[in-house]
């Protein structure tokens, strides 16, 4: 246990133990509010009649609204700190789940779209501060473990999020309850959280670090980040495989009940929705827990590159669509998947110094990936198979393995 506290919590004779605390704290928030989507597109088709092209869209809406906000968050967190810009995000993520219950009236596809963009762009500005920030609250030869840590409490919202929505939303496709007023309650229980926990960031000094905090960076290292942000290759790179790497994971996330119940008609998708939460989400969890020791072993960028080989070859076996073989390496692909955003974030950052939390925005932006995969999976289900849309995340997952093999390397 000390030694976890020497590297997570002091840098140039600083502790940052409650800041790192609090920050961590936030992970769970998104990551419980991303895992309920995956509940809401299975409902959707169901209770609205649409397509799972269609039931794409509510992921589309939600990283449409972090490719939309990361800048503005950026630029806003640069002029008054991280502190008020993760009040804002917390304020936005209260304001839309609050707008669920009009939605519920409403009973229009379009009407949840509206909350769940608005919940999107405060989720962007959460997501823009405590990214960068876990990674400087400590050495900075450990922020890549330091960043991992942090996202396994994000991976515990994960878990959450499926269990919440298949026993409070999909468990009213039994006729046991009203379809639509049963997405109002997970969501009111979100925002009161998002308030409370913004009123404690205002009541609790935080220290702000400023951008041009180095981890001691000796002078020639500081002249480096003269250059400008986009003349980093390995920073472009990260964008990119960020880009990927999400939209593989939306992509997994968005038809894994769908996949799931095609695959074993006689499993219902409240029990699949059950089967993501223990199974694949409990992987990712487990994952992003072992990443930070891992990686005690091993450079990060190898870790990165071995998972993502690992999950091409079990994106494969789901593609072959074999039964129970398939289902079972479709949630092993979560712990492979787990210490990818983290990895990828960190390297991506790494030696920017000035520059951090411009990229920390761009990085985030990239998080749009999320949009684009679940429509295309949709589309090739609908005219041919599940399974066969697999093949999209696949093909993300093969430039993640570039980046962890050589896009990751800083350049002079």
């Amino acid at each position: 246990m000390h030694k976890v506290k020497t590297y997570l919590l002091r840098a140039n004779g600083v502790n940052f133990t409650l800041p790192f605390v609090l920050i961590t704290s936030l992970f769970l928030i998104w990551g419980f509010s991303h895992a309920i989507l995956d509940v809401l597109n299975k409902h959707f088709q169901t209770i609205l009649g649409v397509s799972k092209m269609q039931s794409g869209f509510v992921q589309a809406a939600v990283y449409g609204g972090y490719f939309l906000a990361a800048l503005p968050a950026g630029m806003f967190m640069k002029r008054y700190g991280f502190k008020k810009g993760i009040i804002m995000g917390l304020m936005l993520v209260a304001m839309g789940s609050f707008l669920f219950i009009p939605a519920t009236g409403i009973k229009e596809f379009w009407s949840f779209l509206i909350p769940l963009f608005i919940i999107a762009c405060g989720l962007a500005s959460l997501e823009t501060a405590a990214n960068p920030y876990t990674t400087i609250l400590g050495p900075k030869e450990t922020a890549e473990r330091r960043i991992n840590l942090s996202q396994s409490f994000n991976a515990i919202g994960w878990i959450l999020g499926p269990l919440v929505g298949s026993s409070i939303i999909l468990s009213t496709q039994k006729g046991g309850g009203n379809e639509f007023s049963s997405l109002a309650i997970p969501y009111m229980g979100l925002g009161v959280i998002a308030l409370l926990v913004s009123i404690f960031f205002y009541f609790t000094k935080l220290p702000e670090i400023t951008s041009d905090f180095k981890h001691g960076q000796d002078d020639a290292n500081s002249q480096k980040n003269e250059i400008p942000l986009f003349k980093h290759p390995h920073f472009v790179l990260a964008v990119i495989a960020q880009f990927f790497y999400v939209a593989a994971q939306t992509g997994v996330n968005s038809f894994f009940i769908n996949y799931v119940t095609e695959t074993i008609p006689s499993i219902s998708a409240q029990n699949a929705g059950y089967i993501l939460g223990f199974g694949g989400m409990g992987m990712f969890w487990l994952g992003r827990l072992s990443g930070s020791y891992f990686m005690g072993l091993l450079p990060p960028n190898k870790l990165l590159s071995s998972y993502a080989l690992v999950n091409i070859l079990l994106m494969v076996i789901v593609v072959a669509n074999m039964g129970w073989i398939s289902v079972i390496a479709l949630f092993c692909t979560y712990f492979f998947m787990s210490i990818m955003f983290p990895t990828i974030f960190s390297l991506g950052i790494k030696d920017l110094g000035s520059h951090t939390k411009q990229a920390s925005s761009f990085i985030v932006m990239a998080i749009v990936g999320g949009a684009v995969c679940p429509p295309l999976m949709g589309y090739v289900a609908d005219i041919s198979s599940m399974s066969l849309g697999f093949i999209f995340p696949m093909i993300c997952f093969i430039f993640v393995l570039y980046y962890g093999i050589k896009g990751y390397k800083i350049k002079n």
